[in-house]
């Protein structure tokens, strides 16, 4: 029979207090979690429909083996396995009176309640459906859409407020409590999103490490003002380090966060970080300010001498109110374009290697801010923007900054015509060049292209003609500019023979650029060891031909030779920027064979090789650098393979005949295991590219040499040893070390680790002490330890080996704070 009764509501209180106490838990690992429902499924009950959004819409069916009706109708007693549905909703018992008038029921044996998010059992439930008030007895749940299970000695609802009286929760199988939270009582109020719990612990097995006499929490989705987990670590740099974050709710599309911090060694500091969201654009601003830093004082040898106590040129000691700000900002203005900013700033060059606890922080040199507007279409993207370098490296002066654009525009057009057969297009750029050192300018470049791009099935050929023009106007006289080359680069030229290379402040350039790319495509079937392959032999051959012009008299901005690599075999210009056109009349044969496996589709084997022939010598050079001779370029070699799915080997080599030496040798293999272990072992060498043998000393040959070897192995299902030894052979130097044990159980984690760093160029190492345990489906306390062991072994989180780096505005906010989706509150 179908009636108007609302369903029981036995869910509201649990289902909205617990969100409080439970993290997320999406990216818990909870592969040690055996399957067990702390209450079984419901047998008779039918599949969910809909969800909390709809069940509102839905009417109530009221099923029962004996119906029975008082004289005057009013009051309904169902017995023998009742059963409500509405929606989502299944209520179950064995026997329900409902008082249709009064509004008054009870559900007494056997209550079972189950939804789209949780089931629950109960001895008995009542009310008054009229007056909003009920009371359910001797209660557990289960949540079904993520971990979570408990129980609850009565539940008092009275409207928008109720009471769970001696309740429980855990992520554990109820037969192996690990861990749970017990609460003495628990009021919520759902119409101001929060709850109250009195005489709170955390129990550990049957031990209580924790107890909380009284804390307010949220109880849904809505932000609201609190602390969240503080970052505690000990530190060789900064002593004991204690972030006590504070998020500030202060309104729906806008969100501020405090970062009070304390070291024991310098002081105390302030970050906030503030973030809005509006329909065409967000963005997030962050900063912080230490009025005054002690060690500086305390330890200026840190500061102004060098490992061997030697002084080091131009240091000094960083000045009081030390700091850093950061902002990023997007605004779409329509489909095509949008507005988008990246700001930068610290207050002194001492400021990452005191702050950042990354390599990448400290090999930072410069900060670099932007501002511009971008568009793009089908055919076409454009850009007009401005940006700026600060120095952030003590060692350094400012005269190794990038040149500043302000302002740079940029344009691209490129457009198929006839179908695909023909193709047209032209790059433009538009840029003035600002420097707090050296003479600036303006530079136009136009690059105009057509392309033919013929293929088939098993063949391409795509011959293109460019024509490349680049004029310039310069800041300052000949003589200006020929002084401030010397500087830089050196000259056995005197000022006034190298200032007739400058006499003109408006220069250009003006030359043709024309390749041919071809290639062809063979596959056959194959077998290895029994498995089918599907193998292809792929020859590619490249010919440049661009004329030689003298550049050796136009100013250098932005541009800057590019590592010979893999991809420069197919490049018609071995610089970047657009200073120097590199002349050429180069043919590149390269080949690539593969093997792929066509049970699965995985490329278990690619292999590459190719060489550039240089046809005549290459005249054109930045300064100090050598042209190359006519012959032949060095080879390059490279291949990975996959033996089976935990393998993984991968390497590419450089062989330069000139000088019968590898230019570079790049070797890296990983091994997984079963339970996510990894070990990982990277070797890199690359030669000097402008070593002259026989002139240069011996010891200039060699640019780097690091070896790294990194690792996560399981001992056995709960305990795992974490490690990393990254050094510079060359430099003979430790850069990175990482030792660590962890333990895991379903529920629970624990993790230990000291890691030493490189802190600054000089070599000086800093060490931390890290420790952090974690209740899963709960939070965590310590120091965030997890983020450090996937930023230093690559596959610690198996996700990670499919990503992509992160972004530059990502990195800069590891210089003192990470800027970061900020979680709700919880204290």
């Amino acid at each position: 029979m179908r009636q108007s009764l609302r369903l029981l509501p036995l869910s509201l209180c649990i289902a909205l207090a617990l969100p409080a106490h439970a993290a997320d838990g999406d990216e818990e690992d909870w592969g040690l979690c055996p399957i067990v429902d702390a209450v079984p499924s419901f047998d008779d009950a039918p599949a969910p429909v809909g969800d909390l959004a709809t069940r509102g819409q839905e009417p109530t069916d009221i099923d029962g083996g004996q119906l029975e009706r008082s004289a005057n109708d009013q009051d309904i007693v169902v017995q023998d396995n009742v059963k409500l549905n509405r929606g989502d909703q299944f209520l179950g018992t064995d026997k329900l009176s409902y008082n249709a008038e009064t509004g008054k029921y009870s559900a007494i044996g056997n209550v079972r309640y189950q939804d789209s998010g949780m089931r629950v059992t109960a001895a008995r439930a009542e009310g008054d459906q009229n007056a909003d008030k009920h009371r359910i007895e001797d209660v557990q749940y289960q949540l079904t859409q993520r971990r979570g299970n408990g129980g609850a000695e009565r539940i008092d609802l009275d409207g928008a407020k109720g009471s769970m009286v001696e309740s429980t929760y855990s992520t554990c199988p109820p037969g192996e409590r690990a861990w749970e939270l017990r609460a003495h009582r628990i009021d919520i109020d759902t119409a101001e999103g929060m709850g109250v719990a009195r005489n709170a612990t955390i129990r550990i097995g049957k031990v209580p490490v924790m107890y909380v006499p009284w804390f307010m929490f949220p109880v849904d989705e809505r932000r609201r003002t609190g602390l969240l987990y503080p970052q505690i670590s000990l530190s060789g740099r900064n002593g004991f380090d204690w972030k006590q974050p504070i998020y500030l709710n202060l309104a729906p599309n806008y969100d501020a966060t405090l970062y009070p911090r304390y070291m024991s060694d310098r002081g105390s500091l302030l970050g906030a970080e503030f973030r809005w969201l509006y329909p065409k654009g967000k963005g997030e601003v962050y900063g912080n300010w230490m009025p005054k830093d002690d060690l500086p004082g305390n330890e200026p040898d840190r500061y102004l001498n060098d490992l061997n106590g030697n002084p080091i040129p131009g240091a000094t000691l960083p000045e009081d109110n030390r700091g850093q700000f950061a902002m990023t900002a997007t605004h779409n203005l329509n489909g095509s374009w949008y507005a988008n900013t990246n700001l930068g700033w610290v207050s002194d060059t001492h400021y990452f290697e005191d702050f950042s606890s990354s390599l990448y922080g400290i090999s930072n040199y410069s900060i670099r801010s932007d501002a511009g507007l971008y568009g793009r279409g089908q055919h076409w993207e454009a850009s007009l923007m401005a940006d700026h370098y600060q120095l952030a490296d003590y060692t350094l002066t400012d005269s190794s900054l990038a040149f500043d654009r302000l302002p740079r525009a940029y344009g691209h057009w490129g457009q198929p015509f006839f179908g695909s057969w023909l193709q047209a297009g032209v790059d433009a750029e538009a840029v003035r060049f600002q420097h707090t050192e050296f003479l600036g300018g303006s530079r136009i470049d136009v690059k105009p292209y057509i392309a033919v791009p013929l293929e088939g099935a098993s063949w391409f050929i795509r011959p293109k003609l460019a024509w490349r023009y680049t004029a310039y106007q310069n800041d300052g006289s000949a003589i200006e500019r020929a002084n401030e080359f010397i500087a830089r680069y050196g000259s056995t030229l005197t000022p006034e023979e190298l200032a007739q290379q400058f006499r003109d402040n408006s220069q250009s350039r003006s030359l043709p650029i024309t390749s041919v790319d071809a290639g062809l495509y063979f596959d056959r079937n194959t077998t290895v060891r029994g498995d089918a392959f599907l193998n292809t032999l792929e020859p590619r051959i490249y010919y440049l031909n661009v004329p030689n012009r003298d550049q050796d008299g136009l100013p250098i901005y932005d541009t800057g030779a590019t590592t010979f690599s893999w991809g420069q075999l197919f490049r018609d210009n071995r610089y970047t920027g657009a200073d120097r056109q590199a002349d050429a009349n180069q043919l590149t044969a390269a080949l690539t064979t593969r093997l792929i496996s066509e049970d699965d589709g995985k490329e278990r084997l690619a292999a590459s090789i190719g060489q550039i022939f240089y046809f005549d010598d290459s005249l054109v050079t930045l300064p100090n650098e050598t042209p190359i001779e006519q012959g032949k370029s060095a080879w390059i070699a490279d291949a990975s393979v996959s033996p089976s799915d935990r393998w993984t080997l991968s390497g590419t080599y450089m062989w330069n005949p000139k000088y019968r030496a590898e230019d570079m040798t790049s070797f890296r293999a990983r091994y997984i295991f079963d339970n996510n272990g990894v070990v990982n072992l990277g070797y890199r060498y690359r030669r000097n590219a402008s070593f002259r043998p026989g002139i240069d000393p011996p010891e200039n040959q060699d640019l780097l040499e690091q070896a790294d070897f990194s690792f996560l192995y399981p001992i056995n299902r709960t305990w795992s040893v974490v490690g990393r030894y990254y050094y510079s052979i060359l430099d003979k130097k430790e850069l990175e070390t990482i030792a660590g044990v962890q333990w895991e159980s379903c529920c629970l984690a624990a993790r230990l680790v000291a890691r030493r760093y490189l802190r600054n160029r000089d070599g000086e190492l800093d060490t931390r002490i890290m420790f952090e345990f974690e209740l899963k489906g709960l939070g965590s306390a310590g120091q965030n330890v997890e983020r450090s062991l996937r930023r230093g072994i690559l596959g610690y989180n198996r996700d990670d080996l499919y990503l992509v780096p992160p972004s530059s505005a990502e990195r800069l906010n590891n210089g003192g704070g990470q800027v970061e989706p900020t979680p709700d509150p919880t204290l």
